[in-house]
């Protein structure tokens, strides 16, 4: 059995980079996921960890509040007891993907680049395409 979850979120504040005694890097950042619409509307705050090498990286640069980012790994869900004594819920991913996908809601930004958790970098992306008038030159058989 798989246990994927993958959604888009904005990032609720600036991610953090730490290291366990063994080492081993850990990226920890909060994603909040809108449900529903109107008045239905709810807001999940999902604690997200990268792993190893890819929590290494410049991903942490990017990573600040306010960001669009696409998040797919395996999720978990962790009870707690509040200071009031009542249970609460936490929900856990354990991130495989983390991938930036718009621009920060901050005003006066200089323009982000696209860097992913998959060690891509912009270079190694696709090219882009912007010349739409140009005629078809694939060989599509249908």
């Amino acid at each position: 059995m798989s246990n994927v979850f993958s959604f888009t979120g904005t990032v609720g504040r600036d991610a953090e980079v730490r290291y366990l005694p063994s080492g081993q890097a850990v990226l920890n950042v909060t994603v909040a996921n809108n449900i529903g619409f109107g008045d239905k509307q709810q807001t999940l705050w999902i604690r997200c960890a990268l792993w190893g090498k890819r929590a290494e990286g410049q991903l942490q640069n990017y990573l600040k509040k306010g960001q669009q980012v696409f998040v797919s790994g395996e999720l978990s869900q962790s009870e707690y007891r509040a200071q009031d004594g009542s249970t609460k819920t936490s929900l856990e991913l354990n991130a495989n993907i983390i991938d930036l996908v718009g621009k920060r809601n901050e005003p006066n930004q200089a323009p982000q680049q696209n860097y992913s958790s998959q060690g891509q970098s912009p270079a190694q992306q696709a090219p882009s395409h912007d010349n739409f008038d140009a005629p078809y030159d694939d060989d599509i058989p249908f």
